[in-house]
């Protein structure tokens, strides 16, 4: 059935309804039955649609529209061209003050999309200058841009992946939020040296003991500043302790106030690796680049293949569950991060300093583990010792919101002291039954 190109006639006031002609499998059918359910809403948009068709139907005034179209996308090209050469320009700082004082002041939404838009435009500039093979200057201009689009999506899924962790056992639905809870870790530089054979007990008696000491304490957002008397620069830290210690949360928490842009805004990236992730590509090959993007998409969908003009920072957590093999005495040496090879292969040319030897890295273990490192590749062992006497009772009183609970609970673990002792180790703090734990240790 054809169908008609003319617009259906209005029947006269006196007139019978005429049959429309129109079968109900039409695609007219269609549109006639979606409009009668939305009949105000459908009126506006089919006079909108009416209006604009027969505007569209002049080509004169469409060949105007799209001249002027042309001029405007012309304009925009030429000038952020030009703002994307200056900002490779060594003289860049003293030219985009002056550009400033010239941009219009727009609303918050006006504002958002013309942001998009330079964005968008500016990884089109990117591309482009990949496939120029101008990688160097594609490197330089996206390192001009840390709160690009790319890290916005980077920070926000590495906040949603740490903002929530489990305590002890994990039970589905029962998350808690790590800002509500985290609680400081006593951290020092250096390490004891010594080889403790004794009871696990009295191991952590033992490092209770040394954290009130005279010993150098960390703050976990300083872990890569130099201390005083250390001239050379921190790039690689091995972070050393026992079962339980904290050494996860504290990268957590290391990584999620990066991205709520609380700590280390100077970083630009920031790629928080487990062993445990690593072991499953025991097989497969990859080059630094494709490492990155295969656990971080959002560097691949931004077309990021170098980060050398980046300050970027690599966490590796838990050496201890490594189950790759890191020869370092017999592994090939590799400095070009777009070669695929080995994970293992990557790591150790990676630790070593052959590939990105300007980007950080922090490496946890427990001790018995931190010499799979050999000690050149480390600029700065620290250790985490746990929680000290006053950092137990303030964990309790983040835990349990009622303050007669806490009370109650920090005065029965004062009362034991293995009790006491064992609270140094956070995982011994995270029993979601510990009131009547302690309870029935205070009874025997």
């Amino acid at each position: 059935m054809e169908r008609s190109s003319q617009k259906r006639a209005t029947p006269e006031p006196d007139s019978e309804p005429q049959p429309s002609g129109v079968s109900m499998r039409s695609d007219r059918s269609k549109k006639d039955i979606i409009d009668f359910k939305r009949q105000e809403l459908s009126a506006v948009k089919k006079d909108d649609v009416s209006s604009s068709q027969s505007g569209l139907n002049h080509q004169p005034e469409l060949d105007s529209i799209f001249k002027r179209l042309e001029d405007n996308i012309v304009t925009f090209v030429k000038n952020e061209l030009k703002k994307a050469q200056n900002e490779l320009n060594p003289d860049y700082a003293e030219e985009s003050e002056s550009h400033c004082e010239d941009e219009e002041v727009l609303d918050d939404e006006d504002e958002e999309q013309r942001r998009s838009s330079r964005e968008a435009f500016r990884k089109i500039i990117v591309n482009f200058l990949w496939k120029m093979k101008q990688e160097k200057l594609a490197a330089l201009l996206l390192s001009k841009h840390p709160g690009s689009d790319c890290g916005y999506k980077l920070k926000s899924n590495l906040k949603k992946k740490f903002q929530c962790v489990f305590e002890g056992i994990a039970k589905p639905g029962n998350p808690t939020i790590l800002n509500q809870i985290y609680t400081e870790l006593y951290i020092t530089e250096g390490e004891t040296g010594e080889v403790n054979d004794e009871h696990e007990v009295r191991q952590i008696e033992e490092i209770s003991r040394k954290s009130g000491s005279t010993e150098t304490s960390i703050r976990c957002e300083d872990i890569f500043k130099s201390t005083v008397g250390r001239d050379k620069p921190i790039r690689t830290v091995l972070t050393k302790g026992v079962a339980g210690i904290g050494k996860t949360f504290l990268t957590q928490k290391f990584t999620l106030d990066w991205a709520e842009d609380k700590t280390n805004q100077d970083i630009q990236f920031m790629f928080p690796f487990t062993f445990r992730e690593l072991n499953l590509l025991k097989d497969k090959k990859f080059s630094l680049v494709g490492l990155v993007h295969h656990f971080f998409i959002e560097t691949k969908e931004a077309g990021i293949c170098s980060f050398e003009k980046f300050k970027v920072v690599f966490i590796f957590d838990g050496l201890d569950e490594c189950r790759l093999p890191l020869d370092f005495h017999n592994t090939e040496i590799l400095t070009d991060v777009t070669e695929s090879t080995s994970v293992d292969v990557l790591l150790i040319n990676l630790i070593r300093g052959n590939l990105l030897p300007s980007a950080h890295l922090w490496i946890t273990t427990r001790p018995a583990a931190a010499n799979q490192i050999p000690a050149e590749c480390v600029d700065m062992v620290t250790e985490v010792r746990g929680f000290n006497n006053p950092k137990k009772e303030e964990y309790f009183r983040k835990k349990f919101k009622d303050e007669g609970q806490a009370n109650k609970i920090i005065s029965q673990i004062r009362s034991s002291r293995s009790l006491h002792i064992m609270c140094h180790i956070p995982v011994f703090c995270w029993c979601n039954e510990l009131p009547q734990e302690i309870h029935q240790l205070h009874e025997k």
